[in-house]
């Protein structure tokens, strides 16, 4: 199975409620009334695409209808067009600086997958002939280190870690100073899952970076926020905060196969204007893919490439 017709079976949830309300609408509707709009609007923000999204589609289709007549325009088709528009914002791939060390920071609350994230985005790259380094700085849950710790040895790529407790900013002052010292071409940095409510925790984040681009000037090059899908629009709140605090360069979105509520994508890219890079639908290696706009909006809406 290709990963455009997996992405549309694991996007099921969201695909399943919303086509089919968008169709009992607008078979049931002879034409675009008001009262049709607003229950078109209801079943859009009910995945989650988020106010702004959601009018940007009901105008295109009013724009479409005035335009077509009600028999020569998809309503679904139309909205997935817009919503392939506001997701081509941006450039979703990541950052390789060549011959250079690329340092990537994992960010995230609690939950997300950040250190499984960085174990499938390290064995894509050693994949693709890169060298890739590893780094536990989430040093306040010892499961987090031994599980990074079993990714390395799986993939049989080099892993700094301290000891539980230690200062996550010194192993990643190390991580990169051996990363240097090996010519590696990736740094992946596994953080600590943080309430983006925390302002300590934040001010910590910061630190972690500050130590970082001391050692390496502008590290880290990248810095991914990892979001569980099925949190809905609560996702957006902490891309907002995160992005606040340290810089957002992209976005990872995991966990897409259970949620009904895959529209916060579209609703995130569209506000904050970071690009969704990698995105997972499942707990293989290779659930997780690069992020592509059109793959993405037509298999929310159930359409074929």
């Amino acid at each position: 199975m290709g990963f455009f017709q997996k992405l549309k079976e694991r996007l099921g949830k969201t695909q399943n409620k919303l086509v089919h309300e968008i169709k009992r609408i607008v078979t049931r509707s002879p034409k675009l009334t008001a009262d049709s709009a607003e229950e078109l609007e209801a079943a859009l923000l009910s995945a989650d695409f988020g106010m702004t999204m959601t009018l940007r589609i009901i105008e295109a289709t009013r724009k479409a209808y005035e335009s077509k007549g009600k028999g020569e325009f998809d309503f679904v088709k139309v909205a997935a067009d817009e919503v392939e528009k506001a997701l081509s914002s941006g450039d979703p791939s990541l950052l390789d600086q060549g011959d250079d060390l690329t340092v990537i920071s994992m960010v995230g609350v609690n939950g997300t997958g950040k250190t499984t994230t960085c174990a499938k985005l390290a064995n894509r790259l050693k994949q693709q002939g890169k060298t890739v380094n590893l780094a536990a700085c989430d040093t306040f849950r010892a499961a987090a280190i031994d599980q990074l710790k079993v990714w390395s040895e799986r993939l049989d790529v080099p892993l700094t870690m301290g000891d539980y407790g230690a200062d996550p900013a010194a192993v990643a002052h190390d991580a990169v100073s051996s990363s240097l010292s090996k010519k590696a071409h990736y740094l992946l940095i596994d953080t600590a899952g943080r309430l983006h409510t925390k302002h300590n925790l934040m001010q910590e984040l910061q630190k972690v970076h500050r130590v970082m681009g001391k050692k390496l000037e502008s590290a880290p090059h990248e810095t991914l926020l990892v979001l569980d899908a099925t949190t809905g629009m609560n996702a957006l709140n902490q891309a907002r905060e995160f992005n606040k605090a340290v810089p957002l360069t992209g976005l990872v979105i995991t966990k897409l196969d259970g949620t009904s509520k895959a529209g916060m994508v579209v609703a995130i890219q569209n506000e904050l204007k970071i690009p969704v890079k990698f995105i997972g639908v499942g707990e293989q290696p290779d659930d997780l893919q690069p992020f592509v706009a059109r793959e993405f909006a037509h298999a929310i809406f159930g359409l074929d490439e």
